[in-house]
């Protein structure tokens, strides 16, 4: 607990995964220092850079804009995955969509969240960015999902 509110206890232990992210996503400025150009990443200073740290690797090679457009594009398939639960006339549908929304937004918020160190680390990776076959499989069934429910939603 003392690591999590305070991760310069344990520098070189529980507490260095989280200062190193810390330092790539600040080391990105506001442009990044350019695609595989990051020295966090590429240099190995920055454990499971690949899955659950790759909002830091995003941070900072693609610096402050990269991030924002990220963010974007998770609010935009939240706000259209919400509306597609709502107007949907069918009650398990809609509940499907409803979940499979909450489900992409809660794994976003605490990768997130975790990477800039406001939650501890818990392992989330971060929807369809971070490496790994069956997240990306399980991810694109539930799109599939969601996109059939938005198209099956009239006939209800």
């Amino acid at each position: 607990m003392r690591v999590f509110l305070n991760p310069n206890v344990d520098p070189l232990g529980a507490g260095y995964t989280i200062i190193q992210s810390k330092i790539a996503i600040g080391s990105g400025r506001f442009l990044g220092k350019g695609w595989l150009s990051g020295t966090q990443g590429q240099l190995s200073f920055l454990p499971e850079r690949h899955t659950d740290f790759i909002f830091a690797v995003i941070g900072e090679e693609m610096g402050f804009l990269g991030v924002i457009v990220l963010i974007l594009l998770f609010y935009l398939l939240i706000y259209f995955g919400l509306r597609i639960a709502a107007q949907t006339k069918d009650r398990f549908g809609s509940l499907m969509a409803l979940g499979i929304v909450i489900t992409i937004a809660y794994q976003a918020v605490i990768n997130i969240a975790m990477t800039i160190g406001i939650c501890p680390v818990v392992g989330l990776v971060l929807p369809f960015i971070s490496y790994g076959g069956s997240s990306l499989v399980i991810f694109a069934i539930l799109m599939g999902i969601l996109i059939n429910i938005n198209k099956r939603r009239i006939i209800f």
